[in-house]
């Protein structure tokens, strides 16, 4: 089994998406993630959801996608004695994430400084919405509140709709396959130097290099974004959005060959006799006709049809699907990208996804359901030479 942090101990002091989604990440490649949450309360994400029956049990929709092959060990961080456990688990680890804002780490006690002083050699990860230096540092935010902020939205709808948000939380997402990354640099960097490394990953940060074309376009030309609608940014007359019999058609012939082998697979030879447009420069001169002409082919069959055409002649296409119709297809099933989980006390299965790429063949799943809040407290402090009347005590205390 692909595993390549077996060994690895991440300390997890994250919580909501971005954060527990990074760590997710490297629990599915085989660290030893250890989820410090509050006492009876818990990541946030464990309450609300469409379930509530598994809200209930503080187990939410929310929570499950990012926290399965987790221990969740709950410290009180407002206590000495539960501050000192967590310095404790700080110099077993190799990882350390956290996702406060910009100087809340510091002011606990858990900041970079305080923390390579305990371990000489750790990666010590911040996750923040706007990062660790600059004047909009100390700012919170969420997904939707990066999106507005990152120009996504102005570029995202139909011309004159306004600006629209993206239909998912893909900046957190993002980030949290950002730091996973960035983490995995620093260990290795640390390899190669033996001291210890900071990462500052923020949400703007990535977002923005989610449109690393668009700001390269913008900065060096001069040239301005703006809402597109459907069609592609290369903006060829034979790429984007064309409405078929029955459903919307994604198509991408933007060179040469496709565009040639598009025209003979549609039954369409003659628009490449066409003097109008016979060259890319004559087609871009003359790219609302050629757009009618192929708009006029493209209402004769369905989507689906021209989809399997298309195929056929290797040019780039695809109907539209909603979220559900994608999930039924084939090769969700051939990559396994979700993996299905029981829940005890809950009896339907729950589906969370599996590693973000497959390795060696396979697709990588977590081998344990998400935690319950506080389940391995005992097991991990035990580790650490806690037992007996002292963990009872430190939970009578309320630090544990």
């Amino acid at each position: 089994m692909f595993q390549p942090l077996n060994g690895i101990r991440v300390v997890d002091l994250s919580q909501v998406l971005a954060g527990p989604y990074a760590t997710y990440q490297m629990a599915l490649m085989g660290a030893e993630v250890i989820k410090i949450e509050k006492p009876g309360e818990g990541d946030w994400t464990r309450l609300g959801g469409l379930l509530p029956e598994l809200a209930e049990r503080q187990m939410g929709l929310g929570f499950l996608p990012q926290n399965a092959a987790k221990k969740s060990v709950t410290l009180n961080l407002k206590s000495p004695e539960g501050l000192d456990l967590a310095r404790k688990l700080v110099a077993t680890a190799d990882v350390f994430v956290e996702n406060f804002k910009p100087g809340v780490a510091e002011r606990l006690g858990l900041g970079f400084d305080a923390v390579r002083s305990i371990r000489h050699d750790i990666v010590y990860c911040s996750i923040s919405a706007y990062g660790q230096n600059g004047p909009l540092s100390r700012r919170p935010a969420y997904d939707h509140v990066i999106q507005g902020m990152c120009g996504i939205m102005m570029t995202t709808g139909k011309p004159g709709d306004g600006p629209t948000k993206v239909g998912a939380p893909y900046v957190d997402f993002a980030t949290g396959m950002n730091a996973a990354m960035a983490v995995m640099a620093g260990l290795l960097e640390i390899k190669r130097t033996g001291t210890a490394v900071q990462i500052d990953v923020a949400m703007l940060d990535t977002a923005l290099m989610l449109m690393a074309s668009l700001m390269t376009q913008h900065k060096s030309a001069g040239w301005k974004p703006a809402q597109n609608g459907n069609e592609a940014w290369s903006a060829s007359p034979s790429s984007g959005a064309f409405e078929t019999a029955a459903g919307l058609l994604m198509l991408a012939a933007n060179n040469e060959p496709q565009f040639r082998r598009l025209c003979r697979a549609i039954g369409r030879a003659d628009i490449l006799a066409d003097a109008r447009w016979h060259t890319p420069e004559a087609r871009k001169r003359n790219g609302e006709s050629l757009r009618e002409a192929l708009n006029g082919t493209f209402r004769t069959r369905t989507a689906d049809d021209w989809e399997s055409i298309l195929e056929n002649a290797d040019v780039p296409a695809a109907r539209v699907r909603s979220l559900d119709e994608t999930l039924t297809e084939p090769q969700i099933a051939a990559r396994g990208l979700l993996c299905q989980m029981d829940l005890e006390g809950h009896d339907s299965a729950i589906h969370v996804p599996s590693l973000s790429f497959r390795a060696n063949g396979e697709s990588v799943s977590p081998q344990m359901p998400p935690p319950v809040l506080g389940a391995d407290t005992e097991y991990v402090l035990r580790d650490l030479g806690i037992e007996g009347t002292e963990l009872q005590r430190l939970r009578d205390n309320g630090a544990i």
